[in-house]
């Protein structure tokens, strides 16, 4: 339940539902939170194929210390670099 309540919690404090921010966000909502977002964008949707390992990265790489925590993105952006065929996203 604690991923799922407070993944849409921003590093900075600017998310929801309570306005947490930093270490007060609970550290399982924030792995979720960076694992969301990368499966939400390697994802097909109804309004869009599965977007490119570099336009991931370089959305991962924007969030780090904003939307995401630091520490997690740079987890995410070396499985990314480490996935060279890009096989974590929806096949």
């Amino acid at each position: 339940m604690t991923g799922a309540r407070w993944h849409h919690e921003h590093y900075d404090g600017t998310g929801y539902p309570d306005g947490l921010s930093g270490m007060e966000i609970p550290e399982a909502a924030r792995i979720v939170a960076v694992a969301d977002a990368y499966d939400a964008m390697t994802s097909n949707r109804s309004y869009r194929d599965v977007l490119s390992q570099e336009y991931v990265r370089r959305e991962i790489e924007k969030g780090k210390g904003t939307q995401f925590d630091p520490k997690f993105a740079d987890v995410m952006i070396k499985m990314i670099d480490e996935d060279v065929n890009y096989d974590m996203r929806e096949k």
